[in-house]
């Protein structure tokens, strides 16, 4: 009986994470990719709205309320889902080879790299031009810091916090902060925590009465994102 596999595309097999060769179909697409994003960053200048109809044909899909700063760059586009409200600072990476999902409330900051691409460690596999890639998937209500690379096949667990710079080889639990190169979970977030520049009493009076108002069972609500994610 033939292997399915056999058959594919070349397009098929990244997709499907098989190794492929980058050429033809898949080198048409990142052409196209590439007028999409240079018209999305010229549009952003002139017509936001115009800007956002861009982005959103070259995303494989995208929610309400998103937010992209650019120069924004991709392989392609289409293998890319964004949730509600993302907000992402200037310069994002993302290189889709493989599927890129990004949930709700996500805070991306400037420079930051999610790389699906891998290449075979065998040096006759890899100068005959075979590549590869393994999916990443961004929970919601992440943060990203500035200069984080994402690398191929991480789950990064929702409420989490990728410090500045950090390179994330392994997946992250939910609720927690990893940092450093290879990154490493160095604390659980408490969710009822407020302290330092965020302790409550530096908050407005109005939102202090509508936090103590809550409850720990209470549903948050998002407020919209400012454009200073770092």
């Amino acid at each position: 009986m033939d292997d399915p596999a056999e058959q594919m595309t070349m397009r098929e097999r990244m997709v499907a994470g098989l190794p492929y060769r980058g050429a033809g179909e898949t080198s048409t697409d990142s052409a196209d990719a590439a007028r999409a994003t240079a018209r999305f960053q010229q549009l952003d200048l002139e017509d936001r709205e115009a800007a956002g109809q861009v982005l959103r044909g070259l995303l494989g899909s995208m929610g309400e309320g998103v937010r992209i700063r650019p120069p924004f760059h991709v392989d392609y586009g289409w293998n890319i889902h964004v949730g509600d409200r993302l907000f992402a600072n200037f310069g994002l990476m993302a290189l889709d080879v493989c599927e890129i999902r990004i949930g709700d409330d996500v805070q991306i900051g400037p420079n930051v790299q999610l790389l699906t691409p891998t290449h075979p460690l065998n040096p006759a596999d890899r100068v005959r031009g075979w590549e590869g890639g393994l999916p990443i998937t961004i929970e919601d209500n992440v943060w990203l810091g500035g200069g984080a690379i994402v690398m191929p096949g991480v789950r990064i667990g929702r409420d989490s916090v990728i410090g500045a710079g950090a390179v994330v080889t392994r997946d992250v639990p939910p609720l927690s902060v990893a940092v450093g190169s290879p990154a490493r979970v160095v604390r659980t977030i408490d969710p009822e925590e407020r302290s330092g520049q965020f302790a409550l009493e530096n908050y407005p009076a109005a939102y202090r009465e509508q936090v103590r108002g809550e409850g720990p069972d209470a549903v948050v609500r998002p407020a919209g994102h400012e454009e200073a994610s770092a």
